[in-house]
């Protein structure tokens, strides 16, 4: 039986007269020096105001990182002694442009420098810089700027033994800025020299470094938002060695002043209200979970059929946590276009931040308002498959799924988020990397060797196996630290095989008869023509990946002639013919292997590749069989580099081996 209408809505209005009393009744006005304008120009912030948080000009008020001193024409920033002048601050991508501030110049100028000093005194500090111990990093852009600089050869010296640091710098740069490390090499790029290092790193620093922080990792910044969140002002003992946080002038949500200001008349009327609103609210509780038990009875029956499906193939236990559609919705602001990061055949893919922090990938699958039947019954095929094929695997090459939610409104999977774009974006597409150097050739070797490992675990880790049938550059999402992960399995397949010889569904050989579906330039010809799925037409669209890595260029471009749109088609030609060298990517860097080393790796992948794409099935290694081998080419790659050996003819040390086999 539902209750009377009149008691709830009775219990409604005494929740918000009550909630009115307690919230929205004025307090007296909070006023403290922190929200005071500073005195004088703070720039790049305006001087009517006080800084924003979490920045402070007063002492002992914001975060005690990011105390700075209001100076014309830029304030002063202070890092671990080195005082920084604050260039610029972008908001939305929690970053900082700092130029460090001009130091005395040295006795010995004339001995330190191969150029005269530039007007006033060099930006280039006397140490490293170094950010250890504070919420800041240097960011890649910066690390990077630095590591593809090198001086001219042979370099033009001081006297090194008066000037150890400036010789220091002129040899490598990068140890500027401690931060970088080692991870600056994967940024090494053959680039032009530069005649006078100190001064193109004087230029570098006065336009200034961009240096990034993390909200979500410092406890700070989190008991701030508490406070503010109760009108206070967050600040620190400034005369405290650690700091402790401080909030100022926090209000009570349950007790305002005006209450603790002792009026008996108040108290009173604010007891009975309360007390009226409990009971009120006990007597609503009770109502919902009665008529809920009802309505989950009669419901029972009609649960959603994708989740009784997935529970179906699938141990509850197994499957990744599910979602409400509310709060995916709240977590990409409702499918925010801005937030958008991807755009497939199958859905959208948006940047969500959940309610525990996480940043994660979110793909909308397409609806089918007005579609057919059984484009509805594919979108749930794909969106059932993907749960069950991720729930099932677990590799550090494989994008991890993390939950999903099935709602009438629609499909949603939520996986890890790569920030980094796909390998696509790096090679041909908007991230240009390989233009930066990044994408040198132990890089793009490395890449493959993952893609590979990855294949390798579906094939022959996994029971049953499972075939990826859509492995692209598109698919595969790079990280910042260059590593990739394989993703996007809605058209993954398990190989079950029939044994007992059923036409209808397979024979004693390892393949499942099935449509071709897959990305033109990426499918397998042998699968097009016979409808026989195997693990090979994956080794196929991975040797494809392995020839977009090597030359660079793109699976399938309707600018090319009619005979080489497709990449394979392209590069194999070339290939028999002996002119590998034509295709092989001008803009990839050499990194620190040498010249030598590149081209016999080169033409050690394209001699892989060219065995991947064969026409025939049975001609191509299996994914076991392609680790091994990229394996034993990144080995003698490095021995190579090691030993410095003559360089190689790519064309020559691929064609013979091929051709033999035709």
């Amino acid at each position: 039986m539902p209750p009377p209408l009149p008691l709830l809505r009775l219990a409604a209005a005494a929740v918000a007269v009550a909630a009115a009393v307690l919230t929205l009744a004025p307090g007296p006005a909070f006023s403290h020096p922190c929200s005071a304008p500073p005195r004088g120009p703070c720039p790049p912030f305006p001087s009517s105001s006080a800084p924003p948080y979490p920045f402070s000009a007063s002492p002992g008020c914001g975060h005690p990182s990011f105390q700075i001193r209001c100076a014309s024409p830029y304030s002063l920033l202070s890092i671990n002694g080195l005082s920084f002048s604050l260039r610029r601050y972008d908001p939305n991508s929690s970053s900082l442009t700092l130029s460090p501030r001009p130091a005395p110049p040295p006795s010995s100028l004339d001995e330190c420098s191969s150029s005269p000093p530039p007007p006033g005194s060099s930006a280039i500090p006397n140490r490293t810089i170094s950010l250890s111990g504070s919420p800041f990093r240097v960011s890649d852009s910066s690390c990077s700027r630095l590591s593809v600089l090198r001086p001219c050869s042979p370099p033009n010296l001081p006297n090194c033994s008066r000037c150890p640091w400036e010789c220091k710098l002129i040899k490598s740069p990068v140890h500027l800025l401690s931060d970088c490390g080692p991870n600056a090499h994967r940024f090494s790029s053959e680039q032009g020299c530069q005649a006078d290092v100190l001064g193109y790193l004087d230029n570098v620093l006065n336009y200034g470094i961009v240096v990034e922080f993390d909200l979500t990792q410092d406890s700070y910044f989190a008991s701030c938002g508490a406070c503010r969140a109760d009108g206070g002002v967050c600040g620190f003992k400034s005369n405290d060695p650690g700091k402790q946080f401080i909030c100022f002038g926090a209000q009570s949500r349950i007790s305002p002043p005006w209450i603790r200001g002792g009026d008996p008349n108040h108290v009173a009327a604010m007891g009975l209200i309360f007390a009226l609103t409990c009971l009120l609210l006990l007597f609503s509780v009770i109502v919902a979970i009665f008529r809920s038990r009802r309505f989950g009875a009669s419901s029972s029956s009609e649960e959603d059929p994708t989740v009784v499906f997935l529970r179906r193939h699938r141990s509850a236990s197994l499957l990744p946590p599910v979602f409400t559609y509310e709060e995916l919705e709240e977590s990409t602001d409702r499918f925010d276009p801005r937030r958008k990061i991807g755009d497939g055949g199958f859905g959208s893919v948006f940047l969500g931040r959940l309610r525990d922090g996480r940043t994660v990938a979110v793909k909308h699958l397409h609806k089918h308002h007005n579609a057919a039947a059984a484009a509805r019954a594919f979108s749930t095929k794909l969106f059932c498959n993907e749960i069950l094929i991720l729930s099932s695997i677990d590799h550090p090459n494989l994008v991890k799924l993390h939950g999903y939610c099935s709602d009438p409104r629609g499909l949603l999977l939520v996986y890890d988020y790569v920030p980094n774009g796909t390998l696509a974006d790096h090679l041909h597409g908007s991230k240009s990397s390989r233009r930066k150097g990044s994408l040198t050739w132990p890089v793009r070797l490395d890449m493959a060797l993952q893609i590979a490992t990855a294949i390798e675990y579906l094939h022959f880790s996994v029971t049953p196996p499972i075939v990826h049938r859509d492995v692209t550059s598109s698919n595969i999402f790079v990280e910042k630290d260059m590593r990739i992960k394989v993703g996007d399995f809605g058209l993954s397949r398990l190989l079950v095989f029939d044994r007992t010889g059923n036409p209808s569904s397979t024979t004693g050989s390892e393949y499942i008869w099935t449509g071709p579906q897959g990305t033109p330039g990426y499918l397998d010809p042998d699968y097009h023509r016979s409808f026989r799925l195997t693990d090979k037409s994956d080794v196929y669209s991975f040797g494809v990946v392995l020839l977009e890595l090597v030359s660079g260029m793109k699976a399938v471009d309707q600018e090319r002639a009619k005979a080489e749109v497709g990449l394979a088609d392209l590069v194999v030609s070339r290939i028999q013919t002996g002119m590998l060298h034509q295709v092989v990517d001008p803009a990839m860097a050499v990194g620190g292997g040498g010249e030598a080393a590149m081209e016999e790796g080169v033409s050690a992948v394209a001699e892989l590749a060219f065995r991947c794409v064969a026409a025939d099935k049975d001609d191509r290694p299996d994914a076991r069989e392609v680790v091994a081998e990229l394996r034993r080419i990144r080995g003698r790659v490095r021995g190579g580099a090691a030993r410095g050996g003559p360089a190689l003819n790519v064309a020559a040390a691929v064609v013979p081996a091929n051709v033999a086999r035709e």
